[in-house]
């Protein structure tokens, strides 16, 4: 008689019986298909779907994050749907509708807390991570200098140690954080320059990094030392020069680091920024085919893939990091929205809504070597991002 030790217990199996497939999810992901509300379940071994969840609600600017275990995926839709899906049993756990429009979300460093942020009305909402029962309600209601007071978008949301979660006020112009590591969730305001769009935080948790449309430059808070304020870096980076329509807004959450450079993408401009991260002064600028969108480096740091904004977002661009010159344009398909590395960098996961598929490349040849059927497929988020902070 075989025994098979399951979530329920232990179950007698005799020896005709089929053994159940026993799956860990390290090598599992989502990939969301935007115009379905739905997800698809993915293997990244195998280059195969597992399963679709759907009634995912509004997925147009859908992101995912993980619980510590890996096991489920918090999908954050743009109807203000949160979602909690098992990814074992391809299933919804709990959804709540928590606002009228969310533009992404982050899980604490304990994993207790699930946080949204929101467009409409604005502010960030904290959940419980098990039970999706509201924990903090935190409006982000600012006062313009004329004195008339408002609320205001929020966005660029990113977990940093201690339990914190850090973001930015589109309208106010400014950097929040809120502490969760107690019950008093206690807020601090950083005066952050003209209309902050989106930010990133550096892997150690150590800097966030706002990004501003209404001027050229970007913000820096030093969570280490934030008593400093915030620091403008990269100023008047397109200074003399001509700022392009922006079609679609940079994702700084893909930035990279390589070399003791970051590597951001410039707002209106053909162009990848590079600056020292010792001083954070711009040290150089690499013409690119288009407008960036996702400046993403490999996970060993060669690499800085490039993808961009319509009408040049049919191709990426692969960045040698020491030489900072192209060295390949790839053509994954027709409307490339988002990039994933696998865990240790073999291979990268583009998807290409206009095609219905993602395709996988292998980082050193370069070449494709797998594609997957999807619809409409946008954002690609594989469990790896559950031991990482600020993804």
């Amino acid at each position: 008689m075989l025994l098979v030790f399951g979530l329920s217990g232990c179950q007698a199996l005799s020896g005709s019986d089929a053994r159940p497939e026993i799956m860990g999810t390290g090598d599992l992901g989502l990939i969301v298909e935007r115009a379905t509300g739905s997800v698809l379940v993915i293997n990244t071994s195998r280059h195969e779907v597992v399963g679709r969840v759907e009634g995912l609600g509004d997925l147009s600017h859908a992101s995912v994050v993980y619980s510590r275990d890996a096991r489920y995926g918090y999908v954050f839709g743009r109807d203000g749907g949160l979602t909690k899906v098992d990814l074992l049993s391809q299933s919804i756990v709990d959804r709540v509708i928590q606002s009228g429009n969310s533009i992404g979300g982050a899980i604490s460093q304990d994993g207790r807390y699930v946080a949204v942020s929101n467009y409409e009305p604005g502010g960030v909402k904290v959940f419980d991570s098990q039970t999706l029962e509201l924990v903090a309600d935190v409006p982000a209601t600012y006062t313009s200098g004329d004195g008339e007071s408002g609320q205001s978008k929020t966005v660029g949301l990113v977990d940093a140690p201690g339990n914190l979660f850090v973001f930015s006020l589109f309208e106010a112009g400014e950097i929040w954080t809120l502490d969760m590591s107690d019950e008093s969730a206690d807020i601090s305001r950083f005066e952050a320059g003209e209309s902050p769009y989106d930010a990133l935080i550096t892997p150690d948790g150590r800097y966030y990094i706002a990004g501003l449309f209404g001027e050229d430059g970007l913000s820096l808070l030093d969570l280490w030392n934030p008593e400093q304020g915030v620091t403008e870096i990269l100023p008047d980076y397109g200074k003399g020069e001509q700022k392009l329509p922006v079609y679609k807004m940079p994702h700084l959450e893909g930035w990279a680091i390589a070399d003791g450079q970051a590597f951001v993408p410039a707002v209106g401009h053909h162009q990848v920024l590079m600056a020292d991260m010792k001083d954070w002064s711009l040290t150089d600028r690499i013409p690119v085919q288009g407008q960036p969108v996702f400046v993403m480096a490999s996970p060993d740091n060669r690499q800085i893939w490039v993808s961009f904004a319509h009408p040049d977002n049919d191709v990426v661009q692969v960045i040698d990091s020491q030489t900072r010159e192209i060295v390949r344009t790839l053509e994954p398909g027709e409307a490339v929205l988002h990039m994933e590395f696998t865990p240790r960098g073999e291979e990268v996961w583009i998807s290409a809504r206009d095609s219905n598929q993602v395709t996988i490349y292998n980082t050193r040849t370069l070449e494709p070597v797998a594609t997957v059927s999807a619809e409409k497929p946008s954002g690609i988020f594989f469990t790896s991002r559950a031991h990482a902070l600020g993804l």
